[in-house]
């Protein structure tokens, strides 16, 4: 186990376990890794932190995850150790009731029958193995410990608790795709989808992506990784998805030959040179041509394609580098001619973590035999869009598809282009390259108004700072989130991914992405989460929390009405006992960071453990308002960047293209 792992087991921060490892002798010594990050004995630590009295408090999810890495002597075995916690999931999910009966027996009891019952649950998923021959000797200990993770998260969380544990493990394996991009491919796709292709299905994001749709479709995917892969079927089998999951190379050896869908999906691997070259040369699939070597995004492209239904989309994430490479320009060329192209979409830097370039999204629709072929395509740029390129993607498609013969310029951020404008000697696709640029004419008064907007709203941030003294230290209880709960003190109430039922579809939800924004709620129906088999009502008040983040994140409901969205927790205090401000800034606070989890693009938050001191009700509202007010600065200071990033922009804008200039001193 690595220190991080440590970190999490023991319910620490990564610096209080290198400060253990210096200052106490007898901490356990690394037995693998390397000097910049070891790895350690799991039961020696185990052993050192339980003779420090440091491992009574662990949580129960970290303590159980090593334990299932503790059982499995490889990567393989602890793949088929978390198929097998998958589908014993899979089983209480369906069979609640046949557990709890066979639970009372006794431990050999539990083994003889177990893995029966567990295979029944999964007899009826499509594709190939999902559990290993043999069920791992120690499926008894997995099982009630897996049960007990369930009985406080639900079999859907715990699942993917251990699943996203596990790619975390091995994230050089495979790439999350990010919910905003999801959400982006969902909005082109369109509702009337009934069956989606992802031949690099990868954890299964786009696919569960476009479950979360609210209507019945069918799923098909396929990984070169086949532990990912299985990893996969079980978890959109836990989300009741009709989904067929296999594992293997898509190109080299397609699992679906014949199918066509609605819509295909893919992120694949960038600047792959051995995609597979040499052995498919003459693959039917290069309709539009041959790949070069270096193209292996350009094999993917056919590949989807192949795949679509007539009229059917392709949706890939690809290198900008894609969009104008030399080598690509035949096959470029005749997507364009024969109509099988219709947008590119450059996003904005950062929409895909751990990538030092903004990427595109192709958007491409398989010919219908005897049409008329279109005669533009969209090219869009969201790189100014920051968190709203998806609603700026959407938009400028829709009006694009509306009337795809219309003129459609948008300075800036949108336009349709002539094909025959593209069909030059590079065929170059890159948005920026074809967009109008911003008219330049007002600038000096958009300057004029943003200078004075900021000037305002700096001055008023100024005179927000509340005036702190120090504090006495005092004997006050610190109680976690869990124990208020237990006490009367709030309600926990968390929504799963699940589709939300039809007659909640006309209700705003609040997003993830607005308890991180501090604005109202901006989601729809795609957003929902279920808590049991109702969407959660918000009521003025609540806490909510995001558990999925880059930065902690938490805000106050004011308005009735709204739905809590996905990746949220939901607190709701008596107000009589807990000021929900007070309640709201500490779970935001530094100390408790150690209960966030890293993750590859960000942190979970078990709010549960989250820990909150408990002063008289008299002191929280005091320190409520104190916190109340912070949370103004920060949205304040938001705002101040956000007008300073664009007065920026348009002064230098401006200089550039000789519309404004510097003031002039006297006497020049």
């Amino acid at each position: 186990m690595t220190a991080a792992d440590i970190a999490r087991l023991a319910g620490v921060g990564r610096a209080a376990v290198s400060n253990w490892r210096k200052r106490h002798d007898d901490f356990p010594q690394p037995v693998g890794g390397t000097a910049t990050s070891p790895s350690f004995s799991l039961l020696e630590v185990q052993a050192w932190l339980r003779a420090q009295g440091k491992l009574a408090g662990a949580p129960a999810d970290e303590q159980l995850w090593q334990e299932l890495r503790r059982l499995a002597d490889s990567t393989d075995e602890l793949v088929d150790v978390l198929m097998f916690a998958g589908a014993f999931l899979l089983y209480l999910h369906r069979d609640r009731r046949g557990w709890r009966k066979l639970s009372r027996g006794t431990d050999e009891e539990i083994a003889a029958a177990l893995p029966k019952a567990v295979r029944a649950a999964v007899a009826d998923l499509p594709g190939e193995r999902v559990l290993p021959a043999e069920p791992p000797s120690s499926c008894v200990t997995v099982a009630k410990g897996v049960a007990a993770l369930a009985r406080e998260r639900g079999e859907q969380q715990a699942f993917e608790f251990l699943r996203e544990r596990y790619l975390d493990l091995h994230k050089r394996r495979t790439q999350e795709t990010p919910p905003q991009v999801v959400r982006l491919v969902a909005e082109l796709a369109g509702p009337r989808i009934e069956t989606v292709l992802d031949p690099t299905c990868g954890s299964g994001a786009f696919l569960a992506g476009m479950l979360a749709k609210g209507t019945r479709r069918r799923l098909l995917g396929q990984d070169v990784d086949e532990a990912v892969a299985r990893l996969t079927a079980i978890w959109l089998a836990l989300l009741d998805a009709d989904a067929d999951i296999r594992s293997g190379d898509s190109l080299r050896r397609d699992a679906f030959p014949g199918e066509q869908a609605d819509l295909v999906v893919a992120n694949p691997q960038f600047n792959d040179r051995n995609w597979g070259y040499d052995e498919l040369t003459t693959d039917p699939r290069w309709e539009y041509g041959l790949p070069p070597r270096t193209e292996s995004e350009l094999a993917w492209v056919q590949h989807c394609l192949a795949h679509c239904r007539p009229g059917g989309l392709a949706v890939l994430l690809m290198p900008p580098a894609a969009a104008g490479r030399r080598a690509g320009r035949r096959i470029r060329a005749n997507l364009l001619r024969r109509g099988a192209l219709r947008a590119v979409i450059t996003l904005p830097l950062g929409a895909v973590p751990n990538t030092a370039v903004p990427l595109t999204v192709w958007v491409l629709r398989r010919p219908v035999p005897d049409e008329r072929l279109p005669s533009q395509v969209l090219m869009v740029d969201t790189s100014r869009s920051g968190e709203g390129f998806v609603e700026t993607a959407g938009r400028l498609w829709r009006r694009f598809t509306d009337d795809p013969e219309a003129d459609l310029d948008e300075p800036g951020e949108g336009r349709a282009v002539r094909i025959i404008d593209l069909l030059d000697d590079e065929v170059d696709l890159t948005p920026a390259r074809h967009i109008s640029r911003p008219t330049a004419a007002p600038a000096i008064d958009r300057v004029v108004k943003l200078r004075e907007e900021l000037v305002r709203l700096l001055d008023e941030l100024a005179g927000m700072v509340p005036p702190v003294e120090p504090a006495q230290p005092g004997s006050v209880s610190v109680v976690t989130v869990a124990d208020l709960a237990r006490l009367n003190l709030l309600e926990i109430c968390q929504a799963s991914g699940r589709p939300s039922p039809e007659a909640a579809a006309d209700r705003p939800v609040l997003t993830a992405d607005d308890v991180v924004a501090g604005r109202p709620p901006t989601g729809g129906p795609d957003d929902q989460g279920l808590s049991g088999d109702q969407p959660v009502e918000l009521r003025p008040g609540d806490v909510v929390v995001s558990t999925l983040l880059r930065e902690a994140a938490a805000t106050i409901v004011t308005e009735p009405g709204a739905l809590l969205g996905r990746h949220l927790v939901l607190l709701r205090p008596d107000p009589a006992r807990l000021d929900p401000d007070y309640l709201a800034g500490v779970l935001c606070t530094s100390a408790n960071l150690r209960h966030h989890t890293s993750m590859s693009s960000g942190y979970r938050l078990d709010v549960r453990r989250a820990e909150i001191p408990l002063p008289s009700l008299e002191e929280q509202r005091r320190q409520g308002a104190l916190f109340r007010r912070l949370r103004q600065i920060v949205a304040g200071l938001r705002r101040a960047g956000d007008l300073g990033a664009e007065l920026a922009r348009l002064i230098g804008d401006g200089l550039a293209e000789g519309t404004l200039r510097p003031v002039s001193a006297p006497g020049d």
